[in-house]
């Protein structure tokens, strides 16, 4: 039995396009629905706010200077209560856990509030504090949410944020991974 020259044109392209009729077939008939590799929430890419902040010693700070390295960033009062200093210092924690990879990561607090922060952040030495300036109003995000950590990479997008009160464990290895992975930053 000899086929056309037509048929084994037609079975040949038919061979190369099964694959993706089946991965499309299974994709959309059989999502998966097992648990995810990552702690941290996965955010749709926004950018960091471009809002001017004032560092306690009145210089300026925007969030596109740090540009170019991955940002940990939690916002609180100036006060600093008890979960805020949790959550700073598992930021601390995680980031001195990365090791080597630690210098590709910059911690920043933003004080969402008037008042003046406290000298309590002496033990975050290396983290940037950002005051935001008296009568601005920051849109709900990375710079304004006490109930969480975000994470910014390095072109300035928000892309994942962590609980307040984080698992650091699975928090640096959110981290590790990202950053084995990720030839920015």
């Amino acid at each position: 039995m000899r086929l056309a020259p037509r048929v084994k044109l037609l079975l040949l392209c038919a061979l190369f396009a099964l694959p993706v009729v089946a991965s499309l077939v299974v994709y959309h008939f059989f999502p998966p629905t097992g648990p995810t590799n990552n702690y941290g929430e996965l955010l749709a890419p926004r950018p960091a706010t471009e809002h001017a902040f004032t560092r306690p010693d009145g210089r300026e700070l925007r969030f596109a200077q740090l540009r170019g390295r991955w940002l940990l960033v939690a916002s609180d009062s100036g006060a600093c209560p008890e979960a805020c200093i949790l959550k700073l210092t598992a930021m601390r924690q995680v980031r001195l856990a990365l090791g080597r990879k630690a210098v590709r990561v910059h911690r920043v607090f933003v004080v969402d509030d008037l008042q003046r922060p406290l000298p309590a952040f002496e033990p975050f030495a290396g983290m940037d504090v950002a005051i935001t300036p008296p009568g601005l109003a920051l849109p709900p995000g990375a710079a304004n949410d006490r109930a969480h950590i975000y994470l910014v990479d390095p072109r300035g997008t928000v892309m994942m944020r962590f609980p307040a009160a984080p698992d650091n464990r699975r928090m640096w290895k959110d981290l590790d991974r990202l950053l084995k992975a990720s030839q920015i930053g």
